[in-house]
């Protein structure tokens, strides 16, 4: 009897635990946010550009899957009123990162992964686009926010042409970055070629590294720099004002980061956000340094090839002409089974960033030119989910 009874009260308190553990996990993904519809993913369906009359419209939408800084999506459009086929592209003074992007030398970059986003959907489209950098003049450098909302980045006009059924297109419907571990396999000569044969010279050229030596120097760079931004409290907490811990934030901001960027999906996503929701600190302060040095130390340890962009000068134009020259790669990376990440710690320009800038800097562009990007590429081990997205109206300056 007294053992009938021990097996009543095991089995009773088992079920409570299950029970118990079931109501958690339910509260989780309602702090979550995990019931309510993904707006923030809606920009990332093949039908939500063709919502749009304007042909305009329609390329800002495709252009807005592209890779930005922090995922900040600084782009803002004018479209012409005067003509249809004319538009402007502007850099969203308000979306700058003044303490890692001092120079929004980053932020450039990605007016230029924006610009080439629009360029291959304009060829499905039907569309030749003509792109004018800086048209009505670079920037007032000791004004710049104010010289960002004034003058374009970019001078858009489309002519009419025959549409082309281009797998670039079908490319950018996928994650433009993924932070996860990929195979240790070198790239074959064939793919080295394709790769480099992207550069457009003029200045921007590609540098592929997957010797040992130069796997070993490069990683290193990576680990140091991370720790060094991971010990820097303001550099930190800006990173950390764009973290979106629940569905809830990620559709009323629909940019910055979430946890879908370190690969987290499913059902675990909604209870690592509930967990993050109702503890923050969990991602915060010291943990979220460890964690960063942990991650970037994961990636490098899985990194069979670091590329660079590199080019003759540092002016406006060449940083949007590198972001132009990324977006062809991670395209035509997708063609070819590879996938990206950029590693832009080393190359940022605040002052404890300082001396492994400038040592990597003279390492591998020792002639006068400038590293715009730092990035790691391989075959994945594992997809990546999609990243927030704005609606594209939210582009759209209102005159």
């Amino acid at each position: 009897m007294k053992k009938k009874a021990a097996i009543k009260i095991a089995s009773f308190v088992l079920f409570s635990i299950v029970v118990i553990c079931l109501i958690l996990l339910s509260v989780l993904f309602i702090i979550s946010g995990g019931f309510i519809k993904q707006t923030y993913l809606e920009p990332w369906s093949k039908d939500y550009a063709a919502n749009h009359s304007d042909p305009r419209v329609r390329l800002a939408a495709s252009g807005l899957l592209a890779a930005s800084n922090h995922n900040m999506q600084p782009w803002k459009i004018r479209l012409d009123k005067s003509d249809n086929r004319v538009f402007y592209l502007y850099a969203d003074s308000s979306r700058m990162i003044n303490e890692v992007d001092p120079y929004a030398r980053q932020m450039m970059i990605s007016q230029g992964t924006f610009l080439e986003y629009i360029a291959v959907a304009g060829k499905k489209e039907g569309w030749s686009t003509k792109i004018n950098l800086f048209p009505n003049g670079t920037y007032d450098e000791s004004n710049l926010a104010e010289s960002m909302d004034v003058k374009p980045v970019a001078k858009i006009t489309l002519s009419k042409a025959q549409p082309e059924n281009n797998p670039l297109y079908e490319a950018t419907f996928l994650p433009d970055t993924n932070r996860e571990t990929y195979k240790m396999e070198m790239l074959s000569s064939s793919q080295v070629s394709v790769l480099e044969s992207l550069s457009p010279g003029k200045g921007v050229s590609i540098k592929l590294y997957q010797d040992e030596a130069n796997l070993k120097k490069i990683g290193g760079y990576a680990l140091r720099s991370a720790a060094i931004e991971a010990d820097v409290e303001r550099i930190m907490d800006e990173s950390g004002a764009i973290f979106r811990a629940n569905e809830y934030q990620k559709n009323k901001y629909r940019y910055g980061y979430s946890v879908e960027g370190q690969g987290t999906s499913g059902s675990m996503k909604h209870i690592l956000q509930g967990l993050l929701t109702v503890f923050p600190s969990l991602n915060t302060g010291k943990a979220a340094s460890k964690n960063f040095i942990d991650y970037t130390r994961t990636s490098v340890d899985n990194t069979p090839v670091y590329a660079m962009i590199i080019t003759s000068d540092s002016s406006r134009s060449a940083q949007v002409e590198s972001g132009m020259l990324y977006s062809k790669l991670v395209l035509t990376g997708h063609t070819l089974g590879l996938v990206m990440q950029p590693l832009s710690q080393v190359l940022e320009e605040y002052s404890e960033m300082s001396i492994p800038y400038t040592e990597f800097q003279q390492t591998y562009a020792p002639n006068g030119g400038t590293v715009q990007m730092l990035f790691r590429l391989g075959k994945p081990t594992k997809s990546t989910p999609l990243s927030m997205r704005r609606d594209v109206m939210d582009l759209i300056i209102e005159e």
